[in-house]
C-alpha cells in the first residue's frame, strides 16, 4: 500500500450485515475463486449470483475512486450505483482481450464522473497535456504521514486538475498498474506516468515543507 492511500484510507462503504448474509444464502463462497473477468462473463449472461460477488467484491474500490475525484459521497453513491446499472446493461461489451475486468469497471466510472462534475462545473478539462513537467520533493510522504490535517491532504488531491487527479487516484490511492490505469482512462502507458510524475509533482508544490525532496514512494505498480 502507498503512502497516500494509508494516510487518505480506504473511504469504502461497509456492506450491510444482512446484504452480506444474502449473498451468504445465495452461495457466495462457491464463487469467491472466481477471477473478475469470469464473474463479469456471467453477469452479462444474467447470473445474479456472480453479479451480486462482482458487486460485493469490487464497488468498495470505484466508490473510494468516485469519492477521491469528486470529494462527495452523494457523487460516489450514484456513480457506483450506475456502474452496476451500466454491468447489468453492458457487461457484454467487456472484452477480456483488452484488459481487466477491474479496470473496464473503474473506466465506466471515470465516465459517470466526469459527467458529474462537468454537470457540477467542477470539471477540469482533460486537454490540459502541454504543462511542464516538475520535480517533486523526497520527503513530502513523510510529512504527510507525520501530519495530521488529514483534509488538508484530501482538498490537495481535490484541487488537482482532473486529468493528474484520476491518475494519481487510480495509481497511488487505488495502486492500479500502469496498463489498467492506461485501459481506464483509455490513453497510453506513456501518457499515464507523465501524468502521474504531474500530479504527484503538483501535490509535492501543495503539500511540502522546506527541505522535502520527493514522491518516490508514491508509484503504479508496472
Amino acid at each position: 500500500m502507498s503512502r497516500l492511500a494509508a494516510i487518505l484510507g480506504n473511504f469504502s462503504p461497509a456492506v450491510p450485515e444482512e446484504q452480506v448474509a444474502a449473498l451468504n444464502e445465495r452461495g457466495m463462497t462457491d464463487l469467491t475463486s472466481l477471477s473478475d473477468e469470469t464473474l463479469l462473463r456471467r453477469s452479462a449472461a444474467a447470473d445474479e449470483a456472480a453479479f451480486l460477488e462482482l458487486y460485493r467484491r469490487r464497488h468498495p474500490s470505484i466508490y473510494r475512486f468516485a469519492l477521491h475525484m469528486s470529494g462527495s459521497a452523494a457523487v460516489a453513491e450514484e456513480v457506483t450505483q450506475e456502474v452496476f446499472m451500466a454491468v447489468i446493461r453492458d457487461a457484454k461489451r467487456f472484452d477480456v482481450n483488452r484488459g481487466t475486468a477491474a479496470a473496464f469497471l473503474i473506466g465506466v466510472a471515470r465516465n459517470h464522473v466526469l459527467k458529474l462534475l462537468h454537470r457540477n462545473r467542477a470539471y477540469v478539462g482533460l486537454e490540459d497535456e502541454a504543462v511542464e513537467p516538475a520535480t517533486a520533493h523526497e520527503e513530502v510522504v513523510t510529512d504527510l504521514v507525520r501530519a495530521e490535517a488529514i483534509e488538508k491532504v484530501r482538498q490537495a488531491v481535490l484541487e488537482l486538475p482532473a486529468v493528474y487527479r484520476e491518475a494519481v487516484v487510480l495509481c497511488d490511492l487505488e495502486e492500479m498498474s500502469y496498463a489498467d490505469a492506461a485501459q481506464a482512462l483509455s490513453v497510453p502507458v506513456g501518457t499515464v506516468r507523465s501524468r502521474i510524475a504531474r500530479g504527484r509533482a503538483l501535490l509535492a508544490q501543495k503539500l511540502s515543507r522546506p527541505g522535502a525532496q520527493g514522491f518516490d514512494s508514491l508509484r503504479c505498480f508496472a
